[in-house]
């Protein structure tokens, strides 16, 4: 850390009270800015093991009348991807309260080749107590973190959220926030913001595949809201689809009868123009979704339900990508454009 930084700021561990920590559920029994158990009851699949340690959906919460604000980082590697920003990758940005909403503030700058960056957020900012949520990285894990205020300025913390219960999102890359340009803008954090309650982003990039491991492991994940599955486009087939949605339903069901489960299929992808073949398997999937879910409510499961993931891109489907699968900030918006009214309903119900 550069020593002027370090002379003009107090220097605080979002562990310690009263800060509050959201979207890692054994933080507080492991201590680490993990998304899964370190050692769980049901082996992990070795990508989604690592994979757990990418801080997506990850947030610090804390109100405070700093007019400054800065933050210290040590990830688990440098930025490497490259269809992604570095930010949204391996970067945090800042939502401050005005006017009683959470509004974008800024976004770390730093050397997208160090494992290790400090950054100033704001400086000569207001002096009136506010709330300040920060969001983690989406592809990198974090090892340290440290929040850097005025000295003497006071940190209490934030508000409640408006209602109990975490909402788990269940999926592929694209749930991860491939390829947001800051992690604010992947789509669970989005509607964190706007309905106000904790997200757990559950997203494993290539790699969730619905293994009924993960079924278990996601059931001891307490006071569930709600369960969104949207796990389709890391399917592999459609014949082992068919296996893997009732059976990881059925798993999650017998601990949370009463939970309302969400089975979103996937957004539309560019090739889908190009290739019949490819349409066809696309459509074959979201079928089986569909039937699938008509059968379970047939059968009495009142709290499980299905939503076209093709309306999720409604308006400019194959402008919002870029790379023909993973969606851009424009993109990402529409989702939660759409996914906040059905969400509300759901939620609404339990």
């Amino acid at each position: 850390m550069s020593t002027e930084l370090a002379s003009t700021y107090v220097w605080h561990s979002p562990l310690e009270s009263p800060y509050a920590l959201a979207g890692f559920p054994w933080l507080q029994t492991e201590g680490k800015y993990r998304r899964l158990p370190i050692d769980p009851d049901y082996p992990l699949p070795s990508a989604v093991d690592n994979l757990a340690n990418n801080t997506a959906g990850g947030q610090i919460r804390f109100r405070t009348n700093s007019p400054k604000l800065a933050i210290q980082v040590r990830l688990a590697g440098p930025a490497n991807m490259y269809h992604m920003p570095a930010t949204g990758q391996c970067g945090f940005d800042c939502y401050e309260e005005l006017e009683g909403t959470l509004q974008y503030r800024s976004t770390t700058a730093f050397d997208v080749k160090a494992a290790e960056y400090e950054a100033v957020l704001f400086d000569g900012g207001s002096t009136e107590t506010r709330t300040i949520v920060l969001n983690f990285p989406l592809y990198q894990g974090v090892e340290e973190v440290s929040i850097g205020l005025e000295a003497g300025a006071a940190v209490e913390a934030p508000p409640a959220y408006d209602h109990p219960g975490v909402v788990l999102v269940y999926g592929t890359s694209i749930t991860q926030g491939g390829c947001a340009s800051r992690p604010g803008l992947c789509y669970t954090n989005v509607l964190s913001r706007r309905i106000n309650r904790e997200f757990v982003n559950l997203g494993f990039s290539g790699s969730g595949k619905g293994e009924p491991e993960l079924a278990h492991v996601l059931a001891t994940i307490s006071d569930p809201a709600c369960l969104v599955l949207d796990y389709e486009a890391n399917s592999v087939t459609p014949e082992l689809y068919a296996q893997t949605l009732p059976e990881f339903i059925r798993i999650y069901r017998e601990s949370h009868p009463d939970v309302p489960i969400l089975v979103l299929s996937r957004i539309s992808f560019a090739k889908e123009l190009f290739d019949a073949e490819s349409r066809e398997l696309q459509q074959t999937r979201k079928r089986m979704q569909m039937e699938l879910v008509h059968s379970l409510q047939k059968a009495g499961d009142r709290h499980i339900h299905f939503y076209d993931g093709e309306k999720l891109l409604s308006r400019h489907a194959q402008e919002c990508c870029v790379d023909g699968v993973h969606p851009t900030d424009l993109g990402f918006m529409e989702m939660a454009d759409n996914l906040e009214p059905v969400l509300r309903r759901l939620l609404s119900r339990g």
